[in-house]
């Protein structure tokens, strides 16, 4: 039937881009890139509000049928291996999660296997298998209603939902962490590889529908030993600043003094303070002019020629004059060009 090719021709196409950037590809990740599942469903069933996945899905039974078969042929074709992985959720006791259920129970083992490409090295592929079994980050929400905490009635600014109820974090083993604002990417993953307990906060955002990264809960000593390293990383990276910048200085001077013999060759009779003049204006780095340029740093004689007559044109001509007095630029050029060749001859003698 055209429908079931055109849905294989998607499931494929998916699977391809996912298995080219990460080198492997389950039924999750083909079934979110072609937009069967969101995010937010598969948050949803991480944190235990959805007991099982295909029931979030709206597309019939047959149809998701077709889907993960069709993705079963396609790994089958490509003799990619197949290992075994099991989903777990983002609660404390990491609590395994199904997939499918009822008549769909029989996709189960399709939902539970990772296709890896074949001919990867020992490193990538461990680091690939270890990538698919990393548990999902603890989530503790931005509340915004009123709520009451299961166990202690109490309430606060952040709560953690465990088996269709709301914690406070006390409650939840979560109020010894503190707060690190999203923003510093390298502080938040120091500070998250160095906490043994973490959790991630999001905000629902309601005009867009989606929840959004507000932050991480680390514990202290963590959040304290990662700013010690980005403060350390800090010093490098202005050490290493320090030392390109008097790379850079020494290397404008020798530029410099190249591009003022390379003026005094070609025009002899050009004043050596203004020779020099023209090297250092030419040669400023950032500034776009012709000595920056490719031809420039190696001295090509037609670059060399002008950045002296960019010199002579506005210092020795009414050039900027007839540019303010609204000559046109090429019929400025033009009127002054006599003028530029009687410096330039004079120069070359």
């Amino acid at each position: 039937m055209q429908g079931e090719a055109k849905l294989e021709q998607r499931v494929v196409e998916t699977a391809e881009k996912l298995l080219s950037k990460r080198k492997a590809v389950t039924a999750l990740d083909v079934l979110t890139g072609i937009g069967w599942l969101t995010d937010n469903v598969v948050d949803a069933w991480h944190r235990g509000r959805v007991p099982v996945l295909t029931a979030a899905l709206s597309v019939p039974p047959e149809k998701l049928t077709f889907a993960l078969n069709a993705l079963q042929r396609w790994a089958k074709g490509k003799a990619l291996e197949s290992t075994e992985i099991e989903h777990v959720g983002a609660t404390r006791d990491r609590t395994p999660l199904k997939a499918a259920s009822g008549e769909l129970a029989g996709l189960e083992p399709l939902f539970r296997t990772q296709w890896i490409m074949p001919g990867l090295s020992e490193a990538k592929r461990a680091q690939v298998v270890a990538r698919q079994k990393k548990a999902p980050d603890l989530i503790v929400s931005v509340a915004l209603k009123d709520w009451l905490c299961a166990d202690c009635g109490g309430t606060g600014d952040l709560l953690f939902f465990e088996n269709e109820k709301s914690y406070c974090l006390d409650c939840a083993d979560l109020g010894h962490l503190v707060f690190l604002p999203s923003g510093d990417t390298a502080l938040t993953r120091r500070a998250k590889k160095a906490s043994r307990l973490s959790a991630v906060v999001i905000r629902f955002n309601r005009s867009r529908k989606r929840s959004e990264r507000q932050g991480l809960l680390v514990e202290d000593a963590a959040l304290r030993s990662a700013e010690e390293q980005c403060l350390a990383d800090e010093d490098v990276r202005e050490r290493r600043r320090g030392r390109d910048r008097e790379r850079r200085a020494r290397e404008d001077v020798e530029f410099t003094a190249r591009f003022f013999a390379a003026i005094t060759a070609m025009f002899p009779g050009c004043p050596p303070e203004r020779a020099r003049a023209i090297a250092e204006h030419a040669g400023l780095r950032g500034s776009g002019r012709v000595g920056r340029s490719a031809a420039g740093r190696e001295l090509a004689e037609r670059a060399v020629f002008l950045a002296v007559v960019a010199s002579i044109r506005h210092l020795d001509t009414d050039y900027d004059d007839l540019l303010m007095a609204g000559v046109e630029r090429q019929a400025a050029r033009d009127r002054i060009h006599p003028a530029i060749e009687a410096v330039l001859d004079r120069w070359r003698s």
